[in-house]
């Protein structure tokens, strides 16, 4: 037993001798405990990072804002990074370290921070992009979201191009001084950068103009077609070949645009010709008849209604049509021109009249017999 008691006693001084050590200026009991406590934070990461986000969204339940749920769900991440960073400076702080090493720590902690605070920010533009997406109809009416999601995209790069300053300034690197000493290599990739401003102001043209948006039918000198997209470079329009033409914004800026998607009415315009054969009270009662049936048609604008006998053509006389729909929907479009253009065939038929078709007429007249040689005098 006190064999047993003297063996216990000398493992024991044994174990402190151990923890008494020093590495590195700290005894390994001090490491042993610093490397408890990081752990420690570890593990404890994901459990407080959920029991955090749960606390939020039921506290955001109350406000019945979906947009505050969704960027609470995307800070987790960050959030959790967070709490290994604490985690981190806590291990240090029972350490003790050289002036170097505890800056160089210092150092790489606050640029640890600053990474997690612009990831959060950046993850939360990222959710409200995605908000915006999945509410793009009941926001429309209050905010163009293509204007919205230009400037998330906008506001991400600020991010990007802030976390990168500040962390290169953080280790002591002077970035105005570095942009300052580029010299011509900055003149040539301000050079080098020319169109891609040009295209970026061109989308702010676009966007503040708002001469089309996404699903518009549109044509330019260049293409036509359905606006599928509108991004800080280009607009993506999809020809109605089914092909994808991406379009600068700059050129769009520079160029006219048809928005065949913004018109209020289909114009239907035509010339309708009939044979010579008409006569003058047959073209008054095919006149009246079909302006009598435009302006009892509900489908037809009444507001520009001409139906005019105009010219003598070649081998017509034409009748000159000029009026409009009410739809704008190409295939409703096309059913009432077809249905217009069988009811003036029939007004035709019933007033006795007939088309016209490009011909010509060939008259030719008989000699006097006095002109012509007698059979003697030829003899």
């Amino acid at each position: 037993m006190l064999e047993s008691l003297k063996n216990s006693r000398v493992r024991m001084e044994e174990l402190q001798s151990i923890l008494h050590e020093v590495f590195l200026g700290n005894s390994v009991a001090q490491w042993m405990l610093s490397f408890g406590v990081f752990f420690f934070f570890i593990l404890l990461r994901r459990p407080f990072a959920q029991l955090s986000i749960e606390i939020l969204h039921k506290a955001s339940v109350k406000t019945k804002n979906t947009l505050i749920q969704t960027i609470i769900t995307v800070i987790e991440p960050p959030l959790r990074l967070i709490i290994v960073l604490v985690g981190f400076y806590a291990m240090f702080a029972f350490l003790t370290l050289t002036p170097e090493l505890d800056a160089f720590l210092m150092h790489f902690f606050r640029s640890m921070f600053a990474f997690t605070l612009f990831w959060a920010f950046y993850r939360i533009s990222d959710g409200f992009s995605d908000y915006l997406g999945a509410h793009k109809g009941s926001l429309v009416s209050t905010l163009r979201s293509d204007l919205t999601l230009f400037f998330i995209k906008v506001v991400k790069f600020v991010l990007v191009v802030m976390g990168f300053v500040i962390i290169v300034q953080e280790w002591g690197y002077n970035f105005t001084g570095f942009l300052a000493s580029l010299g011509l290599g900055g003149l040539a990739f301000a050079l080098a950068a020319k169109d891609t401003a040009a295209n970026l102001f061109g989308s702010l043209v676009i966007f503040s103009d708002k001469p089309f948006d996404v699903g518009d039918w549109v044509k330019t000198p260049d293409v036509e077609g359905v606006v599928e997209a509108i991004g800080m470079r280009s607009t993506r329009i999809r020809t109605f070949e089914k092909a994808l033409v991406a379009v600068p914004n700059a050129i769009l800026a520079n160029s006219p645009i048809t928005n065949w998607s913004r018109m209020t009415m289909r114009r239907i315009k035509m010339t309708i010709g009939l044979t010579y054969a008409t006569s003058a009270e047959q073209m008054q009662n095919i006149l009246g008849d079909i302006r009598t049936m435009l302006k009892n048609d509900k489908e037809i604008n009444q507001q520009t209604i001409m139906v005019n006998f105009t010219d003598f053509q070649d081998s017509s006389l034409g009748i000159f049509c000029y009026f409009f729909t009410n739809t704008t929907n190409w295939q409703e479009y096309l059913m009432v021109r077809e249905r217009i253009n069988l009811q003036i065939m029939k007004i035709i038929k019933e007033n006795k009249a007939s088309f016209a078709f490009p011909s010509q007429s060939l008259y030719i007249e008989s000699l006097s017999d006095s002109l012509l040689p007698s059979p003697k005098a030829a003899l």
